[in-house]
């Protein structure tokens, strides 16, 4: 019999970027594998996870959970309560923090660890948040699910956590809307940007330190200020708090173009990257990296680095580069000058993304979730 799972989605933010679409990727995959689910969700957000999975039983949380001290507060008073009514087997928190006296076993999804090996890039107050919920998470739910190989590592090495409770569980890719665009959604999207037919070097994240964008920049501007006509860099995502980003724009010569949309629909996703010469990931470290594995679904070329789990993603079908500026600079350099190269890389990528699927990660979970029932 299969346990009944109550999901904590509450905390799914506006924005819905990569780690929100974990979740939804998650929830549909769940509903489709005939999962027993209860969804905990904002208001706002109820419809789409009814959509998402329709036999589940959505709870709409109260209006204040906007506020996050209030949803933590919450999270902790009657997500046990609710998980209880309903007559849930198993709570997945799939955002690192979990009720601390659940009444029933807990299932907590820990994404990274960079809050505690990449300290200084992030923010004081969100990296003591993820410590403090990473360490409880380890520390008091049943299972712990990671996204990759490395994380569970980097658990074991940093926080000491046992290896036998920590699933690793790869996120996947939905080719409904990760796929090769066409020439006209290619095109729609560029002329967003205003670069009509203009060829261009694409990144997707927040713009925050961990995701090394200034020193992005600063290398395709060495990599392409010879070129007569250089494409341009777009940078979407969020602005997040990195005003080092703001200083390399301002340091590139004035004929190189940046763009900075901000955050694309879904819709734009596969225009975006795969209508990208490259796609340059250069993070400094990741618990996944879902954009890498979105692009190489699109068709496009990936240029990453080989920092924790991003070979276990890009495996033999993306090229790689050491995080700083120079060898950004190399990297983007020689695949700017190899059509053949970033076709090559196109074709593996398409391929390779097909091996990450949200059913596989869905039977991961279940599994997760069956031992934490039967623990």
């Amino acid at each position: 019999m299969k346990p009944r799972v109550l999901i904590d989605a509450a905390a799914v933010p506006a924005d819905r970027g990569a780690l929100i679409r974990y979740v939804d990727g998650l929830v549909a995959a769940l509903h489709e594998a005939g999962a027993d689910l209860a969804v905990v969700c904002q208001r706002s957000d109820a419809e789409r996870y009814g959509k998402l999975a329709p036999s589940a039983r959505i709870l709409p949380g109260p209006p204040a959970i906007t506020n996050r001290g209030a949803r933590l507060v919450w999270e902790q008073t009657s997500v046990p309560v609710l998980a209880k009514q309903v007559g849930a087997d198993v709570i997945h928190a799939p955002f690192y923090s979990i009720p601390l006296q659940p009444g029933l076993p807990t299932v907590a999804t820990v994404h990274d660890v960079t809050c505690f090996t990449e300290e200084e890039q992030h923010g004081s107050v969100k990296a003591s948040f993820f410590r403090s919920a990473t360490r409880t998470a380890v520390r008091h739910a049943t299972r712990v699910i990671v996204p990759s190989k490395a994380t569970r590592e980097e658990l074991v090495r940093v926080l000491a956590a046992d290896p036998t409770r920590i699933d690793v569980a790869y996120h996947g890719v939905d080719p409904a809307l990760f796929h090769r665009p066409t020439e006209q959604e290619k095109r729609r999207v560029a002329d967003r940007f205003g670069l009509h037919g203009h060829p261009y070097v694409a990144h997707l994240g927040a713009l925050e330190p961990r995701k090394n964008v200034p020193n992005l920049v600063r290398g395709f501007g060495e990599a392409v200020r010879h070129l007569s006509v250089p494409p341009a860099l777009v940078l979407a995502g969020g602005q997040s708090w990195d005003d080092e980003v703001n200083a390399a724009v301002a340091g590139l010569p004035p004929k190189l173009r940046v763009v900075r949309p901000g955050y694309l629909s879904f819709t734009d996703l596969p225009g975006f990257l795969g209508g990208a010469l490259v796609v340059a990931f250069p993070s400094r470290g990741e618990g996944f990296g879902l954009p890498v594995l979105e692009a190489m679904a699109c068709g496009a070329p990936v240029l990453t680095t080989h920092r924790t789990s991003l070979p276990e993603v890009g495996g033999d079908a993306v090229a790689y580069t050491e995080p700083d500026a120079d060898s950004i600079a190399g990297a983007l350099r020689a695949l700017l000058e190899s059509p053949e190269r970033r076709e090559s890389l196109s074709s593996a990528g398409s391929a390779r993304s097909q091996e990450f699927t949200w059913h596989l990660s869905a039977e991961a979970h279940l599994v997760s979730y069956q031992r934490a029932v039967e623990s």
